[in-house]
This record gives structure tokens, sequence and C-alpha cells, in this order.
């Protein structure tokens, strides 16, 4: 069975997979091309980018070039883009667009507000509010106009959710943020099932750090997988999308066999019992 088969609903009725192919720091066109030939051949059929990757028009050109000698078309594919934080608020219709111009592919299926805050703002700057509900409104009338399918938030607190909830027309349909063992976000999901928002999971491996942790390397052992397999398991096991993300094509395809094995609730218990509140990436809790 193919990955593309695993996949969860979003609240617009779109269908998302639940393994995505992360494209932080794949720019050059060569290095962008290799990748995504490597993750569609693998079973990959969705695929995670950003305006501040610089890989928008990389991404697109690939896929255009790509999907038909995987015999594939653009509507086999799920493309998740997002706004950088020098587009909040006044530019965010702009910088929206300039991803779709970028990535060329018609539509996007899912595009997120990145950051919570504003480039050049200082975090406890009330501006920053004002420009997240202001890129809000751009998003929802970019969904209304079919060109971007669903629209979400990437780092926001439980607060900056609860926030956008209360304020806006619609709901935003994910939340994309750090989760591993050692991060187990608990509010933010409450959050997130409380309102029907898809909760997915970056940084899985944190940064690579966990797949050296003792207990993940005596998980995978045990169960005969890689500690990545391991720990992007303990996320889609639960229902969470992932985005890993490899230049390297044995690993990308390593990363793709989730769905053959189970990690026992011994095991799933074992790794979770590591959430210790530890972040490996940029913290926005200090964002109002």
């Amino acid at each position: 069975m193919s990955s593309s088969s695993h996949s969860v609903l979003l609240k617009t009725g779109v269908q998302m997979p639940l393994l995505g192919f992360g494209t932080y720091k794949l720019v050059s066109p060569e290095d962008v091309s290799r990748a995504v030939d490597a993750a569609l051949l693998a079973g990959y059929r969705a695929f995670d980018s950003a305006a501040v990757y610089l890989n928008e028009a990389e991404l697109g050109r690939a896929l255009k070039q790509l999907l038909p000698k995987h015999g594939l078309t653009r509507e086999d594919v799920f493309i998740t883009s997002k706004l950088g934080s020098k587009d909040q608020g006044e530019r965010a219709m702009e910088g929206a667009l300039h991803s779709l111009s970028d990535l060329d592919m018609g539509y996007i299926d899912l595009y997120l507000i990145h950051w919570p805050g504003t480039l050049d703002l200082e975090i406890t700057d009330p501006r920053n509010s004002g420009n997240r509900a202001e890129s809000w409104a751009a998003l929802e009338e970019l969904h209304a106009q079919g060109k971007l399918k669903a629209i979400g938030v990437s780092n926001y607190t439980p607060a900056h959710m609860r926030e956008l909830i209360q304020s806006c027309k619609i709901p935003p349909a994910l939340l994309q943020v750090e989760f591993h063992p050692k991060f187990c976000q608990t509010e933010l999901r409450k959050v997130c099932e409380e309102y029907g928002v898809c909760f997915q999971a970056y940084s899985s491996l944190g940064k690579g750090d966990l797949v050296t942790d003792p207990v993940v390397l005596e998980v995978s052992k045990n169960c005969e997988r890689t500690p990545a397999q391991v720990l992007l398991r303990w996320a889609v096991q639960q229902g969470v999308p992932v985005l890993p993300k490899s230049s390297n094509p044995d690993r990308i395809k390593d990363n793709a066999r989730l769905f053959d094995f189970t990690l026992s609730d011994r095991d799933m218990d074992r790794l979770s019992a590591l959430d210790c509140g530890h972040k490996f990436c940029r913290d926005a809790s200090q964002v109002v």
C-alpha cells in the first residue's frame, strides 16, 4: 500500500497525506529536483515549502517536470507553503500572490501564516496581533477565490490560536508546529482538538538530536527500524501528520516506510514519557 493512501481529512473537506516531504534547506534547482524525484518514487505525495525557504519556484518547476515521469498530475500532489513574517500584515496579499506565482501550480493546497510575529517588530509590540489578523483576512479572501484550497497557521501558541478562532470568518484548517517525544505540546493539541484543527508536526527528529536518544535507540533496536522511522511512526500512530526532510535518496525512502509496522503501547508510552518541554526550534511563546 502506498503511503499516499494514509491521509487526514481537513475541515475544508480536503484529504491531506499523513506523510509529507519537507523542503527546508533544499535551494538549488539540482538539489530540489533530485530530492523531489526520490520522494515521488518513494511514495510521497505532499510537499512542504515556504516563502523563506527561497525554493517555491524550484519546487514548482521540479514537480511540473517530474509528475508526468511518475504518471501523476497536479491533482495527485498536495502542496503547502507559508507566508513569510516580512509580509505579515498589509503585505500579506502580495506575499501570498507571490507564492502562488512562484510555485505556478494553479493553486496551493494549504497556505499557512509561518510565524505569529512580524519581521522588524519587537515580539512584545502590540501591532503583532493586528498584523496577524490582517494576514488572516488576506488568506480568507484568497481561499474564497479558490487559490488557496485550505488555510492555516504555523508556530502559534494556544493564546494565538484562541485569538484567531474568536476573530476569524474562516477557521484555520491546520496548525503546524514542532512536535516530538521531548515536546509533546499537550495543551496545544487539546486546543486543536477542541476546534477541529488538524495538528501537524515538524522537526520530528529534534533537528537530528533525538535519533541518538537511548530510549529511541532501544525501541528502534527492538522493532528493527531506524530511529527516524520510530520517531516518525510515534507521531503518525497518533494521527499526527509529519514532514521529514532529507536530500539523501536512501533516507528519503526509509523515512516513507512508516505504515508497515506498529509501535507497541509500551513503546509509545516510553517515548511519550521523554516529554520535558524541550524545544529545538525557535520559540514563539513570547510573541504577543
